[in-house]
C-alpha cells in the first residue's frame, strides 16, 4: 500500500499475516528498532544504509535485505528513495527464510515485490496465496551477497563510528584516528582485529567500497565519488573499485 508520512503505520498492531508498503522518502534515518514481523527491505530507485545484528552494508536497487523478526536494525537514506518493505508473519507464513540475509534482486522477485508493496492491506488471504508463496520461494534460492562490514563495538569508539555512519567523517588512515580517538595505532589495530576479525586498513577499505557502492546509486559522477572518499584520483578510485568487485564502476552499476 502507498503511504506517506502522515500515514499511521506501527506493523506489530495490524490483524494481518502479510503486509506491504511503498514510499517516497527524502533523508531519513529510522533509528534502531525491532518488530515481530521478518521484513524484506528493498529499493528500486536509491539507496539505503542499513545496519543489522552488527554488521553495516548498502542496499543498491539490484540487491534486498532479509530481517528476521525480532532482529534489531536501523535504516538510513541520505537522498530520495523508492522504499518498498515487506512484511511477513511467521507464525502464519510457511517457508520463510531463517536467517539474516542480503542478497541479489532477480528480475522475477523485483517484479514480485513491486507487486506487493502495493497491495491494500486487508487484501484477502485467497488473492494473495500464489503471489506470496511464489515470493517466499524466490526468497529462499535467492544468491546471497557477501559485502557487508562488521562494526567494532569498543566504547572508546563510539563517537568516531557513530559519526562515520551518519557520514559526517570519513574513516582517516590508522595515524590519523589514532590521534582523534586518544589510543595508539597498536591498540586500535588489536581493537578491530578482535571486534571485526579484520586489520583496521582492510576495514577502512571495506567501508571505502560500501560508500561508493551508496554514492554511485545515487546518481554521483565517479569523479565526484573519488574526491568524496579521498582517492588521489579518478583512475586510482577505478583501480580500486575494479580490484574489489572484478568491475569497473559504470559496469557495475548497470
Amino acid at each position: 500500500m502507498l503511504i506517506d508520512r502522515n500515514t499511521p503505520f506501527y506493523v506489530d498492531d495490524m490483524p494481518y499475516s502479510f503486509v506491504g508498503i511503498a514510499a517516497q522518502i527524502g533523508k531519513h534515518d529510522s533509528g534502531m528498532h525491532k518488530h515481530n514481523r521478518a521484513q524484506l527491505l528493498f529499493a528500486p530507485h536509491g539507496c539505503m544504509s542499513i545496519t543489522l545484528d552488527g554488521l553495516h552494508c548498502v542496499l543498491p536497487p539490484t540487491k534486498a535485505a532479509w530481517i528476521p523478526a525480532g532482529v534489531e536494525h536501523c535504516a538510513i537514506m541520505r537522498n530520495v528513495v523508492a522504499y518498498r518493505s515487506l512484511y511477513f508473519d511467521p507464525s502464519n507464513i510457511d517457508n520463510l527464510p531463517i536467517d539474516l540475509a542480503v542478497f541479489n534482486v532477480t528480475p522475477l522477485l523485483k517484479e514480485l515485490i513491486e507487486r506487493m508493496a502495493f497491495w491494500e492491506w486487508d487484501k484477502p488471504s485467497s488473492e494473495q496465496a500464489n503471489t506470496l508463496a511464489l515470493c517466499c520461494e524466490e526468497l529462499l534460492h535467492a544468491e546471497k551477497y557477501d559485502l557487508t562490514l562488521p562494526l567494532p563495538t569498543d566504547k572508546r569508539l563510539t563517537v568516531w563510528l557513530e559519526r562515520i555512519k551518519t557520514g559526517d567523517s570519513l574513516p582517516q588512515p590508522l595515524n590519523e584516528m589514532s590521534t582523534q580517538i586518544g589510543a595508539s595505532s597498536k591498540t586500535i589495530s588489536r581493537l578491530f582485529i578482535k571486534e571485526t576479525g579484520m586489520p583496521y586498513q582492510a576495514w577502512r577499505q571495506q567501508w571505502r567500497l560500501l560508500t561508493a557502492i551508496e554514492q554511485l546509486s545515487e546518481k554521483k559522477s565517479v569523479s565526484a565519488v573519488a574526491h568524496a572518499l579521498e582517492f588521489s584520483s579518478d583512475s586510482a578510485f577505478i583501480h580500486f573499485f575494479k580490484q574489489h568487485t572484478g568491475e569497473t564502476p559504470s559496469h557495475y552499476m548497470k
